[in-house]
């Protein structure tokens, strides 16, 4: 039996997909009624609170192993509540940026939090670090609906962004055989790096429409991240793709390593979401 932690989200649902298309029991965590209705299909439920473990006892029992998403208020505490049902490995979500180490970096230093929980837990742990992730496209899709200019900001930013589907196969391959994975840190990337014009391109060429990319200038966006971000997440995300402390360029052979697969490459996602996109 395997607990998938945000299993209505892009990688949870990845995970308990691959996991249950190899004939895995899946137990889903979710927070609220709400969810159930987005669990996969042939995935049974469990509610708690991440950000409360005394919550987790019962989701933990007779689970061998974990995927853990990141970030939470006390990650120890969720650690030791899975010890102390029997867990025997956990897959923590990390981020590319955790390798630099950089606790003044909001988005960094909760990655790491994360990851030092897992060392710390005295369960055997694999911590995955993926690049950004190809659904982030659909930011864009309220712009390619309105009309034929995408303004995006980071416009220098170049980045080899995953399908989180390829992400959800690299987590449930090792779960499902974890022996040589223990205690392992993956970084993981799509096949290419883009930058948000290339991306545009690709946009308009599967969609048949003659798009047009325009830098959004980084005032105007850090303008317009702080209507729906907290100041402390935006700095960090201008600390990575203006200031160049987060590099996720770099083209990774981890998906064929371990699953065997070919990572999804951009122009396939998109055609494959095309009709969510506009």
């Amino acid at each position: 039996m395997f607990l998938v932690t945000g299993i209505t989200g892009n990688i949870g649902s990845a995970t308990a997909k691959h996991l249950l298309a190899k004939g895995y029991e899946v137990r889903g965590l979710v927070s609220n009624k709400k969810q159930v209705e987005r669990v996969p299909k042939g995935a049974s439920i469990a509610f708690g609170d991440l950000n409360k473990p005394e919550t987790l006892r019962e989701a933990f029992e007779g689970v061998d192993g974990v995927f853990l998403l990141p970030g939470f208020a006390d990650m120890p505490g969720i650690y030791k509540v899975a010890k102390e049902a029997g867990v025997t490995h956990i897959v923590q979500l990390s981020g590319r940026s955790a390798e630099s180490g950089d606790m003044t970096n909001a988005v960094t230093e909760y990655m790491v939090r994360s990851e030092n929980a897992a060392r710390e837990s005295g369960i055997s742990w694999t911590v995955i670090r993926p690049s950004a992730y190809m659904t982030n496209t659909f930011r864009w899709s309220e712009q390619l609906q309105k009309g034929d200019v995408v303004r995006l900001p980071f416009a220098d930013n170049r980045s080899a962004m995953i399908d989180p589907d390829d992400v959800g196969n690299v987590i449930a391959t090792i779960l499902a055989d974890p022996a040589e994975h223990v205690n392992k840190i993956y970084s993981v990337s799509g096949p290419e790096a883009l930058t948000p014009a290339d991306c545009v391109q690709v946009i308009g060429e599967v969609l048949h429409r003659d798009l047009r990319f325009e830098a959004q200038p980084n005032d105007e966006a850090r303008k317009e991240m702080l209507q729906t971000t907290p100041e402390k997440y935006v700095d960090a995300f201008f600390d990575f793709y203006v200031h160049g402390a987060l590099d996720e360029s770099p083209v990774l052979p981890t998906v064929q390593e371990i699953t065997g697969k070919q990572p999804t490459d951009y122009r396939t996602w998109v055609t494959e979401h095309a009709a969510e996109l506009g």
